[in-house]
């Protein structure tokens, strides 16, 4: 157990992909209700950070704790794949690429596995995706298959699908990063909605306005370390370390 102090809690991970080491000594802590963005270059390391939350990209070393209970445990096969599905059906995650099964609707994609994971019915499931489609801004469009819906529209889907599961924690992966660039705003409006509600979230993103708006938190990645961190109004304003004062010159001058 953990000393209870952290609901998300990160010690000294690592990965490496044969001799590339993307994660180097990475030690992190997330509060219950916190919203913690990741900066950073392609390459830095933050979408495998994210990934290593829910052990989809497993650490090579280190450790990671969820409300109190680890999340990447040495188990045996048939004992790891029990305890790794009832963890990461308390971790919602959404993609920059929004996977939803292009021959179910909107409403099939989001009641899909509260039926086979939590073993509800389909009344009932039908209900909770009517309720978070509602949420994301997405009920006329229920009975829409993705093939009809616009790529805002279809990651306000992945989101409905992802809070159907009633997650603790929501992970976001540059989930806007594919979009046009008018249809971003309407996905950040979801995302500033469940801020609003105190979900636990964690966000990669490339969006420093958005960061600076929504995060109680920002760190900055670079080469797999987490080169500083802090409230995004010093971080984003007076940043202490040049890595972090160069990175953000860049993408200021890139986003002129």
């Amino acid at each position: 157990m953990t000393d209870g102090k952290s609901f998300v809690e990160i010690r000294h991970a690592q990965k490496s992909f044969g001799k590339l080491e993307v994660l180097k000594d990475i030690s992190l802590s997330v509060d219950r209700g916190q919203i913690v963005g990741i900066i950073g270059s392609s390459g830095s390391g933050k979408s495998t950070l994210l990934r290593a939350i829910n052990d989809l990209d497993p650490l090579t070393g280190g450790e990671v704790w969820l409300d109190g209970v680890r999340v990447n445990q040495t188990l045996p096969h048939r004992a790891y794949e029990k305890h790794i599905n009832q963890m990461r059906q308390q971790v919602g995650m959404v993609f920059q690429h929004f996977n939803l099964f292009p021959h179910m609707t909107a409403r099939e994609n989001v009641s899909m596995a509260p039926i086979m994971l939590k073993g509800i019915s389909k009344d009932e499931a039908n209900a909770l995706a009517e309720a978070q489609l509602d949420h994301v801004g997405m009920l006329e469009r229920i009975d829409y298959y993705p093939s009809q819906l616009s790529g805002g529209q279809k990651q306000r889907v992945a989101i409905a699908r992802a809070l159907a599961m009633q997650p603790k924690l929501m992970l976001f992966d540059e989930a806007t990063s594919a979009l046009d660039p008018e249809l971003v705003e309407e996905v950040n409006q979801v995302m500033r909605k469940l801020a609003e509600q105190h979900m636990t979230m964690i966000i990669v993103t490339h969006e420093m306005d958005f960061a600076a708006s929504v995060c109680d938190r920002v760190l900055f990645m670079d080469q797999g370390v987490v080169v500083e961190e802090g409230p995004p109004e010093i971080l984003f304003k007076t940043p202490s370390q040049p890595r972090t004062r160069e990175f953000l010159r860049k993408h200021l001058e890139s986003a002129k």
